[in-house]
């Protein structure tokens, strides 16, 4: 959230385009202003309040231990999983987001396509808009992103990162520990 801007619903193009006085254009930028004004106040407010919550909760804080996930990032995760311990597997987390390969099988061939997309599309998101600021880290995951971006391209190995980050997730999560980089041994 921090991230965007908020722009007032009328810009100056659509003042513009009919005819109106002075007068009228200039308090139509007043309020259009004051309204991405109040609108950023109020994202400010629930910003504040967010981080109020996310620094009581104790998964909250493992989870904002692991590079590229904020306590946004941390939130979304945990208000969309809800229990970690409903998913006995990661690759059941993985399908819960809709981060596995779809199959298709006929006549004893196999062939895996595209990512499914079933399930939820927020947790989807989160992990690619996280797996963006983890790149910046060497860590097991990024160096499994570069590896298949040079056989895959670019927006495969963003999705298989992401794939790969949710894993991280459940298993920082689920063993309470903090996030530990075995590539530098350090947290």
């Amino acid at each position: 959230i921090h991230r965007f801007r908020v722009y007032p619903l009328c810009t100056l193009k659509t003042i513009v385009e009919f005819t109106f006085s002075r007068a009228d254009c200039i308090m139509m930028i007043v309020v259009c202003f004051s309204a991405g004004f109040f609108a950023r106040a109020e994202i400010r407010l629930l910003s504040k309040e967010l981080r109020r919550i996310a620094a009581g909760d104790k998964d909250i804080r493992l989870l904002t231990t692991i590079p590229g996930v904020s306590y946004y990032t941390a939130v979304l995760v945990k208000a969309e999983v809800g229990d970690i311990a409903r998913f006995r597997t990661g690759d059941q987390l993985c399908s819960y987001a809709g981060l596995v390969p779809s199959t298709y099988s006929n006549g004893g061939v196999t062939r895996h396509g595209h990512i499914t997309r079933e399930g939820s599309a927020w947790l989807r998101w989160a992990m690619v808009e996280a797996v963006h600021t983890h790149l910046r880290y060497d860590t097991p995951v990024t160096r499994a992103y570069h590896r298949i971006a040079e056989r895959r391209g670019r927006k495969t190995a963003k999705v298989a990162a992401a794939r790969m980050l949710l894993l991280v997730c459940r298993s920082v999560w689920r063993n309470r520990r903090p996030y530990y980089n075995p590539v530098h041994g350090q947290a």
